[in-house]
């Protein structure tokens, strides 16, 4: 199996807790042989754009260029890499391949002083890679617009859709999610909502709390 490079960045509030799928994802991948660099970004409570683009440009560097580089963004990340995008920041163009999972939509950035400062750039103006995909939940509660109308259309990309997938977070029960997984290993995945019988994380708000991760974009 070819190894891959992988860096998954995570969203507002997000503390890295064992129980997301995010963490799952970069432990079944470590398993696997994969390099995988999972960092917690600067200040996730009140983070600042100017602080993650540095961090992000950081972890650009650091991704292994013998293998195949992958990046996964959920919630804010996705929102960082559009702005990395913007300003072409180093590094970007090096990236084979990236899967943009649950933005929230500007309307809702805007209501929270603390990320109003990522609200996107001129998304009409962006060229995304061939190779970005776009996935969300088709009742994502931070994207009430729709993800194919805030983001998609904007991009002149085809969102894919999850039925009942939420923000693909823990309160979504989004443990653990095979699909994904399946997606790093091989691009041509259909992705897909977790099944039900697997492992679940730390769903509700009192559950999300005690690992850690406040819900939130």
């Amino acid at each position: 199996m070819t190894a891959r490079s992988v860096l998954i960045l995570h969203g507002w509030q997000n503390h890295r807790p064992e129980g997301h799928w995010q963490h799952w994802l970069a432990d079944r991948l470590t398993e696997q042989g994969h390099a995988v660099i999972y960092p917690q970004l600067p200040a996730p409570d009140t983070p600042l754009l100017e602080e993650w683009l540095d961090a992000l440009a950081a972890h650009l560097g650091a991704l292994d260029a013998r293998r195949e580089r992958i990046v996964v963004a959920h919630s804010l990340s996705v929102l960082l890499w559009l702005h990395a995008t913007a300003r072409g920041l180093p590094g970007l163009d090096a990236v084979d391949r990236v899967l943009l999972v649950a933005p929230p939509s500007a309307s809702v950035l805007a209501r929270h002083p603390e990320v109003a400062g990522f609200t996107p750039p001129d998304l009409r103006a962006l060229t995304l890679p061939r190779s970005t995909r776009l996935v969300a939940g088709d009742d994502d509660p931070y994207c009430p617009e729709g993800v194919q109308c805030a983001y998609g259309d904007p991009l002149g990309r085809t969102a894919e859709l999850l039925p009942g997938a939420a923000h693909l977070d823990l309160d979504a029960g989004y443990g653990s999610w095979p699909s994904v997984l399946e997606w790093c290993v091989d691009e041509g995945t259909v992705l897909a909502p977790r099944p039900e019988d697997a492992p679940q994380g730390l769903a509700g708000p009192a559950g999300a709390a005690a690992a850690g991760s406040p819900p939130g974009p």
